[in-house]
């Protein structure tokens, strides 16, 4: 395997390999894959999200309200939450309503009315070409609109807001609603996309269509296991 790093080029040789990295990308790594195995790759289209972080001064508002948690389908952020109570060592947790706390909001960007794949495609878009300053304003009005009858003012109770922009974030989950073959038996793309190939085993959550890191660890094992197995 051959890499680019600066202005040089370096050379790379292994036994074995583990691609473990986004589906899509895997068949322009390896270009000798069969043509049905690089079609059940690049079906794993990435759920793209935005976690958004918000450091108010105090949580009295939430705290006046009775709420935690808000649910908002149809806004910009369609859930958010105060942060979670841990803590570790020398860092204690925010405990009472007048102590600084983080607010984690989540949005996930897509196009109602088409096909899963087709949503998240258009999210990604969304993602890339919405400003800071759109989401920032959004931020602001819908936390006003939610905790303003508590007593919030986001023009001085937002200390700081970070936006995390995560185009290829989630691996693609299969749904009946658009994946036919998923309540018909048979081969999933998944089971055909990480079929080892020579001495190349495949991994990643995309492996097992499931987007968390169970998933992620069992198909690393899978993979593992594979290139242990006695050449037939």
């Amino acid at each position: 395997m051959s890499y680019a790093c600066g202005d040089k080029v370096f050379n790379v040789r292994a036994a074995n390999c583990i691609l473990a990295c986004w589906h899509v990308v895997i068949p322009y790594i390896c270009d000798e894959l069969p043509d049905k195995q690089k079609d059940a790759l690049a079906s794993a289209a990435k759920v793209p999200l935005l976690y958004t972080n918000v450091a108010i001064r105090n949580w009295t508002s939430f705290q006046k309200l009775g709420v935690s948690s808000v649910y908002a389908p149809g806004s910009y952020h369609t859930q958010w939450s105060l942060d979670i109570p841990v803590s570790i060592g020398d860092y204690q947790c925010a405990r009472k309503p007048d102590e600084p706390i983080i607010v984690h909001m989540m949005k996930t960007p897509n196009k109602p009315g088409l096909p899963a794949r087709d949503q998240h495609r258009i999210g990604r878009q969304e993602l890339f070409m919405t400003s800071f300053e759109t989401m920032e304003r959004n931020i602001r009005d819908q936390l006003a609109r939610a905790l303003s009858a508590g007593g919030f003012d986001p023009a001085r109770d937002i200390a700081a807001v970070t936006v995390n922009r995560w185009p290829h974030g989630y691996a693609y989950e299969y749904s009946s609603l658009w994946d036919k073959f998923w309540l018909e038996g048979g081969e999933l793309p998944c089971e055909v996309a990480r079929k080892p190939f020579g001495r190349l085993a495949i991994a990643n959550a995309d492996a097992g269509a499931y987007a968390y890191t169970d998933c992620a660890i069992d198909q690393a094992w899978r993979a593992v296991g594979e290139l242990r197995k006695p050449a037939s």
